[in-house]
């Protein structure tokens, strides 16, 4: 019986460990050698013909200590700058995104997509919706 009940119990364990999922991290294995990009998550708003600054940054594991690329792409209609930038491991982790919507851009939701790549180790990538409203 004692058997069976441990046997059960490292059946469970295995189960609930091999459905979790690790979250959009590049870099190393652990959190603590990895990164991630933080992005807004509520939503933001864009008027048409307007611009708008986002900020996004990099969360460093306590011992990721490398460069990253950062690669901004906007769904067509938008506009996105800067579309690459280097955040050096000795930078500040924040970026500032200057998003714009022309006069002529359809009113309704967007995206923005960032791929993070260090100079070493696993890529990551992260997307946020930016809605585009009347002036």
């Amino acid at each position: 019986m004692k058997l069976a009940i441990a046997f059960a119990a490292t059946l469970a364990l295995a189960v609930v460990s091999g459905c979790q999922s690790p979250g959009p991290r590049g870099g190393g294995i652990s959190s603590d050698a990895g990164f991630k990009i933080v992005v807004p998550t509520f939503g933001t708003e864009v008027k048409q013909g307007e611009l708008q600054t986002v900020a996004v940054s990099i969360q460093r594991g306590d011992y990721f200590k490398r460069d990253v690329r950062l690669e901004i792409k906007a769904t067509k209609g938008l506009g996105v700058a800067p579309t690459n930038i280097m955040v050096k491991a000795s930078d500040k982790p924040n970026v500032q995104l200057q998003i714009t919507a022309s006069k002529d851009t359809a009113l309704g939701e967007y995206r923005i997509y960032l791929t993070g790549t260090p100079d070493t180790g696993q890529p990551t990538s992260a997307e946020f919706k930016v809605k585009v409203v009347a002036p």
